[in-house]
């Protein structure tokens, strides 16, 4: 809960409180004369920058009730700003509040109108604050914070008369339900004649609320006072309950401990304060230009909020930062002490074990070449079964030979060096160098770093008989063409089973019987995996 200043302005004077983490200061008091309003000024040099709120209980206050048209949104504010202007002229310390609308009719909205009438009572006091570059938050009349007193207190009435001794003097304010209809001030009378100026009073408030229509025959008013706690007592023997008019009486230790405040006060003023200083709700009178060090001083703590959140932001982030560098410290030295005793445990086991003929990153190795291999090492069979399904496309066609090899790539040659490098046939023959050694076999040619290319050489014949020449180019094409079908594969026809070549003559004669050989052909095959 941030500071505050609370000031209590009255006819003659002002009485200044400072609130602290809840809790409200003696009061000190400054006439209104020059030497007051002086020594004022130097009392504030004291508590800068400290927003100040003002509560004036003055005699000077008007009220009047008024219907207009219900109008809303922006032309409405403006009618009532109007309005409030031609009422009152001479006091910028004006006040309009909507208090429903009537219930037959136009069902005008109703308009309570007030207004500080003499601002000389409260302008010097604002003036110094100006001076003095004090931020001024809000001004109020004491009928409005009494309006929040009954809410805090939970006595609202259809009907209720609220009366407190204050420092101006005895106020009584009206209320209907929850709205304030009217207030009066009177002056303050010798200590022993309170009690029975308060029944005196509350006689001449009863005829005015009835004069004016604000109370009907058989309405009851009621009336709660507060008072101390010794005054009570007076007061039950002097005011007697009608048949229009009930009392009800809150000693000042009840309305204290209702708003938690540690001492107990002889007048009201404390307890208008309080609530102001506990929670203060938006000004009741418009502050204009005068409010201007209050909206810096707001735009200020907003500058310091959003600092001290973005600080806060930040403080977060690097204890975040720091504890994740913490934790992953621990992690790492964790890992790092399960892994020296995983290296550990693999020592021992190794000890156990025989001498062995290589090391195991060698045997390890030699696994994964193995399974390099395995899995790009040329063999026959992936290529004989693609024949296989083309085959099942050509049942004319018998077997007669398939030749296996892989091809390997040309290397760059060197000088002196053979332009291509042997293949490496099924037959697995090995290629002998000068000198009876053993030449090493090319990485490529098993499978390192990419499958090689593999050729098969197919040599078949074809079961038709041997003059139906266009018939048995049919099927071997068949033959060659679902073969093509296959990805990667190239089909060459080597030799085909019927020369048909322009320059090499076609013999035979229809109609005789076909001799025992079949023809045949041979196709190579060529497969890039």
């Amino acid at each position: 809960m941030l500071p505050k200043q609370l000031f209590y302005v009255t006819a003659d004077m002002l009485c200044a409180y400072q609130w602290r983490r809840g809790k409200m200061s003696a009061g000190r008091k400054f006439t209104h004369d020059k030497g007051g309003l002086e020594a004022f000024g130097r009392y504030l040099a004291d508590y800068p920058d400290t927003p100040a709120y003002i509560v004036a209980d003055v005699v000077e206050e008007d009220f009047q009730r008024v219907l207009l048209p219900h109008v809303g949104l922006r032309s409405g504010r403006e009618l009532i700003a109007r309005r409030l202007a031609q009422l009152y002229r001479d006091t910028p310390f004006r006040h309009a509040a909507i208090q429903g609308r009537e219930l037959d009719g136009r069902r005008d909205d109703r308009v309570l109108f007030s207004a500080l009438t003499n601002a000389n009572v409260v302008q010097p006091w604002i003036n110094v604050l100006e001076g003095a570059k004090l931020p001024l938050a809000a001004v109020y009349s004491t009928t409005f914070v009494a309006a929040l007193l009954v809410k805090k207190l939970q006595m609202a009435q259809e009907h209720l008369l609220l009366i407190t001794q204050q420092s101006g003097g005895l106020r009584q304010s009206y209320f209907q339900g929850r709205h304030l209809k009217f207030s009066r001030l009177t002056p303050t009378v010798p200590d022993a004649g309170v009690a029975a100026n308060i029944v005196a009073e509350t006689g001449k408030m009863q005829q005015f609320l009835t004069s004016t229509r604000l109370t009907g025959r058989g309405d009851v008013l009621r009336v709660l006072v507060i008072a101390p706690a010794d005054r009570v007592a007076q007061l039950e023997g002097l005011c007697d309950d009608g048949t229009e008019l009930a009392f009800h009486f809150i000693d000042m230790d009840a309305a204290a401990d209702k708003l938690g405040m540690d001492m107990v006060p002889r007048l009201a003023d404390q307890l208008l304060l309080t609530l102001i200083g506990k929670q203060a709700p938006a000004s009741q009178y418009a502050l204009g230009p005068v409010g201007r060090f209050y909206r810096l001083w707001q735009a200020r703590i907003a500058l310091y909020a959003g600092a001290a959140l973005t600080g806060l932001a930040a403080l977060v982030w690097t204890a975040a930062n720091i504890w994740g560098i913490v934790s992953d410290g621990q992690e790492s030295t964790r890992l790092l002490a399960e892994s020296q005793t995983y290296e550990a445990r693999y020592g021992k086991i190794m000890a156990t074990l025989p001498p062995t003929v290589s090391k195991t990153a060698n045997m390890k190795a030699a696994v994964q070449m193995d399974r390099l291999l395995a899995a790009q090492g040329p063999a026959p069979a992936p290529l004989v079964n693609l024949v296989s399904l083309a085959l099942d496309h050509a049942p004319s066609i018998r077997l007669m030979g398939l030749d296996w090899q892989v091809e390997q790539p040309v290397q760059a040659a060197g000088p002196g060096a053979a332009v291509g490098a042997p293949s490496l046939a099924a037959s697995g023959a090995a290629t002998t160098t000068p000198g009876d050694a053993i030449a090493p076999i090319a990485a490529t040619s098993i499978g390192v770093p990419v499958p090689p290319s593999q050729v098969l050489r197919i040599e078949g014949e074809i079961e038709v008989p041997q003059n139906e020449f266009r018939s048995i180019l049919d099927i071997m094409n068949t033959f060659a063409q679902e073969l093509a079908r296959q990805p990667h594969l190239v089909v060459e026809v080597a030799e085909p089973p019927v020369d048909v070549r322009p320059n090499v003559k076609l013999s035979g004669k229809a109609g005789l019987a076909a001799v025992e050989a079949k023809p045949r052909f041979v196709l190579k095959v060529t497969w890039k995996p």
